[in-house]
C-alpha cells in the first residue's frame, strides 16, 4: 500500500531522515550501526542526509539493524495491508543512486521490492546473512556474483538462492538495471556477516 498521494520520488527523498529516525529508536550510535551494517560512520552519515541512496544490501542490512522492516524505512504507513499495489515509475535515487519502489504489501514473511542499480556502482560489502532471495529481470542486464561464480543475467533471467552464500549485485548495461526483488523474514539479530571493505 502506498502512503496516500506521495509520490515514489518523495519517499526516497525521505529516506535519510527515516534512516535516522530508526536509528535513534534502535538506540544505535552512528559509529556501532555503521560497524554492525559493514559501512564507516561517515558514508552512513551522508546516507542520512540524503547525500547518498543506499543500495539494496545496505538497505536491507540497515533494516535488519535496526528491527525493522524494508518496507518500514522507505516510509510504509502502518494499517491493513492492501493486497494490490499499483505499478509505476521508480524515480531515479539522488546523485544516480539506487531507486526503490515496494511490490509487496508489509507484515508479510517475505518481501517485495522493484529496484533500479545504476550503472557502475556495486556495493562494496559481500553480503552474508539467513534467508532466500529471488529477482528477476525487468529491464539491462545484471551481474549477479554468488560465492566465486558470476552470473549475467538478462532480461526475463531470475535466480533464486540462499542468502548464506555471499551475494552481491551490479548493473551490467549502460543505463543501469531494473529488477524485481523478494527476500525471505527471518528474524535473526546479530544473524548477518559482513565480508570484505565498507565504503
Amino acid at each position: 500500500m502506498w502512503t496516500g498521494h506521495m509520490s515514489a520520488d518523495q519517499e526516497v527523498e525521505g529516506l535519510g531522515a527515516r534512516l535516522r529516525e530508526h536509528r535513534l529508536s534502535s538506540r544505535h550510535t552512528l559509529e556501532a550501526a555503521a560497524a554492525r551494517v559493514g559501512l564507516s560512520p561517515a558514508y552512513l552519515s551522508r546516507l542520512e542526509t540524503g547525500q547518498r541512496q543506499p543500495s539494496l544490501p545496505v538497505l536491507l542490512g540497515l533494516a535488519r539493524a535496526y528491527g525493522t522492516t524494508v518496507a518500514g524505512l522507505l516510509g510504509e504507513l502502518p494499517g491493513e495491508p492492501d493486497p494490490v499495489i499499483r505499478g509505476g515509475a521508480i524515480e531515479p535515487g539522488r546523485a544516480g543512486g539506487w531507486g526503490y519502489r515496494r511490490a509487496g504489501a508489509p507484515g508479510r514473511a517475505m518481501q517485495a521490492l522493484r529496484v533500479h542499480v545504476p550503472p557502475g556502482l556495486q556495493d562494496a560489502v559481500v553480503r552474508v546473512h539467513p534467508g532466500e532471495e529471488w529477482l528477476y529481470v525487468l529491464q539491462g542486464r545484471l551481474r549477479l556474483t554468488l560465492g566465486e561464480q558470476i552470473h549475467l543475467l538478462e532480461v526475463g533471467d531470475c535466480a533464486h538462492f540462499d542468502s548464506l552464500t555471499p551475494h552481491r549485485i551490479a548493473a551490467d548495461s549502460t543505463d543501469g538495471v531494473e529488477l524485481l526483488f523478494m527476500h525471505t523474514l527471518l528474524q535473526s539479530p546479530g544473524g548477518e556477516l559482513c565480508l570484505g571493505g565498507g565504503h
